[in-house]
C-alpha cells in the first residue's frame, strides 16, 4: 500500500499507537524518520532494476517460493497487485488458483482500519479502490490461510518495512489463527534492523529470489 502520510509536520504520536501500545515519543519520532529514509533510498534502488532484471529477479522470486509454500490445494493464500516496482506475483497467482488454492487479494475498505480479502481469479473483473488498486468487483470476503506480503526491505530479523501506511501490521495481528506469512522482495532490499516497534508483525519466511529463503528464528 502507499504511504499513507500526507507530508508537513511530523504527525502526532498517540493515534499511531496499536492496540494500546506505550511507546516513547521521541524513539518513535527517529524510527519514523530512519524508516522514511530508507523507504525513498530502496524506492530508487527499486527503479535502478531494467526491465529484463526485474523479469529475472521476479522468475527466480517464483522458483524459490515453491520451495517454501508446500502444497496449495486448499489454502487460502492473500497474494497482492503489483505497484511501485513490486514483483509481480500475478503468474504464480495463476498456477497456484489452477492448483487449487484460493487467491485472494487485499482491499482497503476505510484508511486506517484493517485490509479485508477479496477472492481473486483469472479473468476476475477488476475494480478501482483506495489509491486506485485494482480490486475483485465481485470477489467474497475471505480470510487468508497464507499471506504473501510485498516489502520495501526486510531486517535480520525478518521484520519488513512496507510503504508505510500500516495496513499489513494492522491486519496480520488481528487475524487469528495467525496465518503462515511470506515476505517477498527483490534482492538486496536487506537491512540490519528496522528498529522494530511492538506492533511490527515479523515474516516466517522471506523470499528475495537470491536462491536462500530466510527463516525467522523464534525468540
Amino acid at each position: 500500500m502507499p504511504d499513507d502520510t500526507d507530508g508537513g509536520e511530523d504527525p502526532c504520536f498517540s493515534h499511531l499507537l496499536v492496540d494500546g501500545h506505550p511507546v516513547d515519543p521521541d524513539t518513535l519520532r527517529d524510527v519514523i524518520r530512519f524508516r522514511r529514509a530508507e523507504r525513498q533510498r530502496l524506492y530508487e534502488v527499486r527503479k535502478s532494476f531494467s526491465p529484463e532484471q526485474r523479469g529475472a529477479a521476479t522468475e527466480a522470486i517464483i522458483r524459490d517460493l515453491k520451495q517454501v509454500t508446500g502444497p496449495l490445494k486448499g489454502r487460502r493464500i492473500a497474494v497482492y497487485w503489483p505497484m511501485l516496482g513490486e514483483p509481480d506475483m500475478r503468474p504464480w497467482m495463476k498456477e497456484a488458483h489452477s492448483q487449487g488454492a484460493q487467491i485472494l487479494l487485499p482491499e482497503v475498505v476505510v484508511k486506517k482500519q484493517p485490509l479485508q480479502f477479496r477472492e481473486w481469479q483469472p479473468g476476475a473483473r477488476m475494480a478501482r479502490g483506495i489509491w486506485n488498486i485494482p480490486v475483485p468487483a465481485d470477489g467474497a470476503v475471505g480470510t487468508p490461510d497464507m499471506v504473501i506480503s510485498p516489502l520495501v526491505s526486510v531486517d535480520d530479523k525478518c521484520f519488513r518495512l512496507g510503504n508505510g501506511g500500516g495496513y499489513y501490521d494492522m491486519t496480520l495481528a488481528r487475524l487469528a489463527p495467525r496465518p503462515h506469512i511470506i515476505g517477498i522482495g527483490l534482492p538486496g532490499c536487506t537491512i540490519p534492523t528496522i528498529f522494530p516497534m511492538p506492533w511490527d508483525i515479523p515474516m516466517d519466511v522471506v523470499v528475495l529470489g537470491d536462491g536462500a529463503p530466510r527463516e525467522r528464528v523464534a525468540t
